[in-house]
């Protein structure tokens, strides 16, 4: 009989949700629902799918609709010309375990237009389904580390656990409205040499979960740490989509390397992501998204190839939503008018409900909130007394499922409790704010 100790350690390290835990426990509640403030997922919130791309996947999907001409004619050209290029004629062929080449061609043109011409390549850029897979290993004593942020998506940490990658925390500055602080890159670069070998660093721009939109200044810096330090950089970008506040502006950290000298623009490596799940598309559950490779080796290139190989193809209606969403439809397309209709009744239902909550929990006790800027999270504080601390402890039980067990609202505090400030007890939520008005 197999028995708990022969499970891999690394799997046994992961820990299932609260919001699962207290549903087995089957006790009554004061409430009749738990709330999911946690999860990221724009359409379960009430956002409503983005025409064009429903239309045409639906003709994908039963080419019969080809003929019903109540359909505007460019989802139909579309969708003939998204079946051409699948093997058969039919989704339900296997792809390329990269992806399809004509969607990869349409990233690759995507990003050349956002970036003002900076090149990009197709064979650079793997679609892969779910969240990013960073690529690392580590034998004997020195593990591979990865500096990653304080806050960060609560789903990276256990990522990075199964892949038995050492997690490097550096801490956002919550202060300066979660700015990415050099002497505290180096602090942590320090304090981690000879527990683990540094190899990379972790950036998410807009911020998930805090919400912060970096500057070009800030980019720069962060580019030249890591080319001293020679790390690699991982930079998420999936919602460079949704950014509303006031004087900022999206900028990609591929163009601002380019738009460095040689010494960086050449030399520095860089991996970027973004993903169908972003704000305004939302297609969590189409499961795509797409890796840039920027200064890789070809060797290292060829290998990432090779290991995606091991896998199946990622779904191929998640890849053709990937390409309606970097090549969407264009001034005097039939559907372009109610396309751009409806992201920017998105955007304008992000800015707007980022503000009410934000107005909201300055009122309350003890919260503390710094404005989201971009993305689709605020990230409140809620400074807990010492006599909670203390009782969760007594409990055994984490601050985050007495929050659940005690009000039904699902939180998630990012990463592993850590304090970095001594004194200064948080529970961190992340409040999501898509789901039309609040108030």
């Amino acid at each position: 009989m197999s028995s708990l100790q022969l499970v891999n350690p690394r799997v046994r390290g992961i820990r299932r949700s609260p919001h699962s835990g207290l549903q087995s426990l089957g006790a009554q509640k004061p409430f009749k629902e738990v709330i999911d403030v946690s999860s990221g997922d724009p359409h379960k919130a009430g956002v409503k799918p983005i025409s064009f791309v429903r239309q045409v996947l639906a003709v994908c999907l039963h080419p019969q609709l080809m003929k019903n001409k109540t359909l505007p004619l460019d989802v139909r050209l579309r969708a003939q010309r998204l079946l051409e290029v699948c093997d058969g004629g039919s989704v339900g062929s296997y792809t390329a375990s990269s992806g399809m080449p004509h969607v990869k061609q349409s990233i690759a043109e995507f990003i050349m237009r956002r970036d003002a011409g900076v090149p990009s390549h197709a064979e650079d850029i793997f679609i892969s389904a779910g969240s990013q897979r960073l690529l690392a290993s580590g034998e004997g004593e020195t593990q591979t580390g990865v500096l990653t942020p304080r806050p960060c998506p609560h789903t990276l940490p256990p990522l990075l656990d199964e892949a038995g990658v050492t997690l490097v925390p550096y801490q956002l500055m919550e202060d300066r409205g979660w700015a990415v602080d050099l002497d505290e890159l180096h602090r942590a670069l320090k304090t981690t040499r000879g527990r683990c070998e540094p190899r990379a660093i972790y950036i998410s721009n807009p911020g998930n979960p805090t919400g912060h939109v970096q500057d070009r200044k800030s980019i720069e810096e962060v580019i030249r740490f890591a080319a001293a330090e020679r790390l690699l950089l991982l930079v998420d970008e999936v919602y460079q989509d949704s950014v509303y506040g006031q004087e900022k502006e999206f900028i990609s950290y591929k163009r601002v390397l380019f738009e460095m000298d040689k010494e960086y623009s050449e030399t520095v490596q860089l991996v970027s992501f973004h993903s169908i799940s972003s704000a305004c598309m939302g297609e969590c559950g189409l499961r795509a998204g797409y890796m840039e490779q920027v200064n890789m080796d070809p060797e290292v290139t060829q290998f990432v190839d090779t290991m995606l190989c091991t896998d199946i193809s990622t779904p191929v209606t998640g890849q053709l939503a990937l390409d309606l969403m970097v090549n969407p439809p264009k001034p005097g397309d039939p559907s372009y008018d109610t396309y751009t209709q409806e992201i920017l009744l998105t955007l304008a239902t992000l800015s707007q409900n980022a503000q009410r909550v934000q107005e909201f929990l300055k009122d309350l006790p003890g919260m503390s909130c710094q404005p989201a800027m971009g993305g689709i999270y605020l990230y409140p504080c809620l400074h807990l007394p010492s006599e909670i601390i203390e009782k969760a402890k007594v409990r055994n039980v984490t601050r985050t499922f007495m929050f659940m067990a005690q009000r039904g609202i699902r939180v998630h505090v990012s990463g592993k409790t850590q304090d970095f400030h001594p004194g200064k007890h948080e529970l961190v939520s992340r409040e999501y704010y898509l789901k039309g008005p609040l108030f």
